[in-house]
């Protein structure tokens, strides 16, 4: 599903947060803080249409460095899984990770002008950054995400990118961190499980988006603070969410 199909806009039953009436029609965070200090956003799958063209790439990377090859069926399969699952079900070793990351954004790096922003995506930035600084945590490079953001690169703040051997938790740390904001002010938005679990183990508000690579189902057992299906409907969604 892109990021303007049906679906729902938000699962209220799998928000965490509480609000409470202020008098204005709006919610207000029962834990005083009402407005973002930092919103940190994934890349790949969050706001570059990506999926297409790692699934293309897959088999050739298999080929190359000796994990198992998959199919679509097996493919759509992987959507359901976390990134610990889909390293078993591949057959990646741990000690061929640096390897394959290093190959896969030299490949980014060549094969930018095909990888595509979401529709919207540019619009997007330009919302949020009127709301709190901005910042990408991303496995891929810098480079390689100012390349394919192009002009909306000036809306990011901060970027910590690159493959890290301790996990997306230490990126948003450092995120968080370097704007001396504080983690339960913080907004951490991804495709992923993993970026949900790196939100809470930082302190920080988790927003999954079922855009991506993952499923949508992926997200019942990761609690995320909000769920949203839609592009367009993220920042009036913010807005109510944090005031």
């Amino acid at each position: 599903m892109g990021p303007h199909g049906r679906g729902r806009a938000l699962a209220p039953h799998q928000a965490r947060a509480a609000h409470d009436a202020d008098g204005t029609g709006r919610g207000r965070r029962r834990d005083g803080l009402t407005r973002p200090q930092l919103i940190i956003l994934d890349f790949d799958g969050t706001l570059a249409d990506s999926a297409p063209w790692f699934a293309g790439e897959l088999n050739r990377v298999a080929r190359r460095f000796g994990f198992r090859e998959v199919g679509d069926e097996e493919m759509e399969r992987m959507r359901r899984m976390n990134t610990a699952a889909i390293l078993r079900f591949l057959r990646v070793p741990s000690w061929k990770l640096p390897f394959i990351a290093r190959h896969m954004r030299r490949r980014v790096a060549e094969e930018a002008a095909s990888i595509p922003l979401f529709p919207g995506t540019r619009a997007l930035l330009e919302r949020l950054s009127r709301r709190a600084p901005l910042a990408i945590a991303s496995s891929n490079s810098e480079a390689n995400i100012r390349r394919i953001l192009g002009r909306s690169a000036a809306q990011i703040r901060h970027y910590d990118c690159g493959a890290s051997l301790f996990g997306k938790a230490k990126k948003f740390r450092r995120l968080i961190h370097r704007a001396e904001a504080d983690p339960r002010a913080v907004l951490c938005i991804g495709d992923e499980l993993r970026d949900i679990e790196a939100a809470q183990m930082a302190g920080s508000r988790s927003v999954a988006v079922t855009w991506g690579y993952a499923a949508a189902e992926v997200w019942v057992g990761g609690r995320p603070d909000l769920v949203v299906d839609k592009m367009d409907a993220l920042p009036a969604l913010l807005e109510a969410y944090l005031p």
